[in-house]
C-alpha cells in the first residue's frame, strides 16, 4: 500500500512540475526571447502605412485589382488569398484544367498590361503558389506592369521603374530562392509618390 502511495505521490509530483515547466516557464521563456530579438517576426510581420494603421503582414499577400496598382500573381486560397483557406489547387502539368486556367491568367495579363500575343511572360503572373498566399512577385512581373501603373497614376515611367528597381529584396540569407519584391509594401511606396512623380 504504501509503495502504491509513492509512485502515485511520485506521479502527480512529475506532473505538476512538467505542467509547470512546458506550459508555463517555457512558452513564457520563447516568447520573452522572440520579443527581444525579433519583435516583428513575432508579431505577425505587420505592415503599417503612415499613420501607423496596420494594413496587411509581410507574410501574406493581398488581392489588388485596380489598375494604378502592383497585382499578385493568382491565389488558389478560396476567393482569392483567403488565409482560411490556403492550399494549392493540387493540379498536376498534365491537368487540362490547369493548362485552361493559366491560359486564362495569360490573356488578362497580356490584355491588363498592353502586351502582344507573342510577348514572354513570367511564371509567377499566370500561376498560383503552394500556398495561395504568396507575398511576393518576381522582378519581371512588376516591371511589365509598369507602364499600365505610370499611365494610371500620372506618373513617368521612369519614376515607377525606379521604385520597383529599389524595391527588389535579395534572396533569403543571399542565397536561397530569387531576388523578389513584395506587394503590398510595393503598393504603399506607390501610394506615397505626388502625383506627376514630382518631388514634394
Amino acid at each position: 500500500m504504501r509503495n502504491n502511495l509513492s509512485i502515485l505521490r511520485a506521479a502527480v509530483v512529475a506532473t505538476v512540475v512538467l505542467a509547470v515547466v512546458c506550459c508555463g516557464l517555457y512558452p513564457l521563456t520563447v516568447y520573452a526571447l522572440a520579443q527581444l530579438a525579433f519583435p516583428t517576426q513575432a508579431n505577425g510581420s505587420l505592415i503599417r502605412d503612415d499613420s501607423g494603421t496596420v494594413r496587411g503582414s509581410a507574410l501574406l499577400g493581398q488581392h489588388f485589382t485596380g489598375a494604378g496598382y502592383f497585382h499578385p500573381r493568382p491565389s488558389a486560397a478560396g476567393a482569392g488569398y483567403d488565409a482560411l483557406q490556403s492550399g494549392g489547387s493540387n493540379l498536376g502539368p498534365t491537368s487540362q484544367t490547369l493548362r485552361n486556367r493559366i491560359q486564362t491568367h495569360l490573356a488578362a495579363y497580356r490584355q491588363e498590361n498592353g502586351l502582344n500575343e507573342t510577348d514572354a511572360v513570367p511564371a509567377d503572373a499566370v500561376t498560383a503558389s503552394g500556398s495561395g498566399l504568396d507575398p511576393h512577385i518576381s522582378p519581371e512581373n512588376a516591371r511589365l506592369q509598369i507602364e499600365r501603373i505610370a499611365q494610371d497614376r500620372h506618373l513617368t515611367r521612369v519614376t515607377v521603374a525606379d521604385l520597383v528597381e529599389n524595391s527588389i529584396e535579395p534572396p533569403q540569407c543571399r542565397v536561397l530562392g530569387e531576388p523578389r519584391l513584395n506587394v503590398l509594401r510595393l503598393n504603399l511606396r506607390l501610394d506615397r509618390l505626388p502625383p506627376s512623380g514630382q518631388k514634394e
